[in-house]
């Protein structure tokens, strides 16, 4: 049964009940850090932020990076990880409207400075701060949020709403705001299975486009064309963009669509038809990879980097959820108590599709 703590406004006493997943310390695998714990410092809305009771959450690889630890981020352990979340309002700080009480959110994780008004960038590049990364996540039991950055769902699944919220968000922008994809395209989609990649696929399918995949795991290439995709290389360490480019005799893609990074970049530039787009959101295994210029340059291509994405996308793309014309793929959902399983599930990239973490109907001392 859930848990039915009354709201603590700001400026009350701090309680230590909140049940958590707290990353214990820095280092590999992070699933061996992970403590599930009863007695983590249940938050209070500050000015112009609610606190959700969490239903569910979400990891992503960020969740990893946390874990591992970032450069120039100086992280405090025990640290609560988690940038996607949805839950119900039960508590708000100044100056916010009474009415979000009770309303059922998803979160945009990503908290952007003032727009500069320029179309293809948040910020010009100024710092985004995460929650989950810079300040405690949605791995617990309440999470506290900037009312702007949650967007009211009504009566969505929250475990739909949890597995779309980031990961659509990221592609929506990667595939409409950057790479500007029009219906009829071609798109590649590199490393089918992860959150991104698997978002990236129901968006294109939406948007009217072929898609190819690929994967290192022919099963994994399968289940992607079972959901939809038109065709699929399993990359077995090889030039696989030779394969990509004799699936669209020889031209090549319109598209790429890549989180991955590292020694990907090489193939998927070649996968490349004249004039197209190679779009990065992140460098899952190596930050570093070789680029062609001679081929770039000559084919007019254009390399271009993603993140996040404003509340306006947010809207838009969730918006595709909410009526029903697009779903995320759930991989497993997991208890809070077995939570460093969930962990270990992503840090094994077995997983094919969002591994979630869900809070409603776990022990609870009620």
């Amino acid at each position: 049964m859930l848990r039915t703590t009354p709201p603590r406004v700001r400026g009350e006493a701090r309680f230590l009940d909140m049940r958590a997943l707290e990353i214990m310390r820095q280092g590999a695998p992070v699933a061996d850090h992970v403590r599930f714990t009863h007695d983590r410092q249940t938050p209070v809305p500050s000015a112009g932020e609610a606190r959700v009771r969490t239903e569910c959450s979400a990891l992503n690889h960020l969740d990893l990076w946390v874990g591992r630890g970032l450069p120039g981020l100086d992280t405090h352990f025990p640290t609560v990880s988690g940038s996607d979340g949805a839950g119900v309002v039960d508590a708000v700080g100044d100056g916010v409207d009474p009415a979000w009480v009770g309303r059922r959110v998803l979160l945009n994780a990503a908290i952007l400075k003032p727009a500069t008004g320029h179309p293809d960038t948040l910020a010009a590049g100024e710092d985004i701060h995460m929650i989950g990364e810079h300040s405690p996540g949605t791995m617990a039991e309440f999470f506290v949020a900037p009312v702007a950055n949650l967007l009211p769902i009504g009566q969505t699944d929250p475990r739909q709403a949890t597995a779309f919220g980031l990961t659509h968000l990221t592609a929506w922008r990667m595939l409409v705001t950057r790479a500007r994809v029009q219906p009829g395209e071609t798109v590649l989609i590199t490393g089918i299975g992860g959150g991104v990649a698997l978002a990236a696929l129901g968006l294109a399918r939406h948007l009217g486009c072929r898609t190819i995949v690929t994967s290192r795991h022919a099963s994994k290439v399968e289940k992607a064309r079972a959901l939809g995709a038109d065709a699929g290389v399993v990359d077995d360490g090889s030039d696989w963009s030779r394969g990509v480019r004799s699936l669209t005799g020889k031209r090549g893609v319109d598209v790429v669509i890549d989180s991955i990074g590292g020694r990907i970049l090489q193939p998927s530039i070649r996968s490349l038809a004249r004039a197209g787009r190679f779009v990065t959101c992140g460098c899952t295994t190596a930050q570093l990879g070789e680029l062609d210029l001679t081929r770039v340059f000559w084919n007019q291509l254009s390399v271009l980097g993603s993140t996040m994405g404003t509340m306006e996308e947010f809207r838009a793309v969730t918006s595709l959820l909410t009526r029903g014309l697009v779903r995320p793929v759930i991989d497993c959902v997991i208890e809070p108590e077995a939570g460093g399983d969930a962990y270990r599930r992503l840090e094994s990239g077995e997983q094919f599709g969002k591994v979630l973490v869900d809070w409603r109907n776990s022990g609870s001392g009620s």
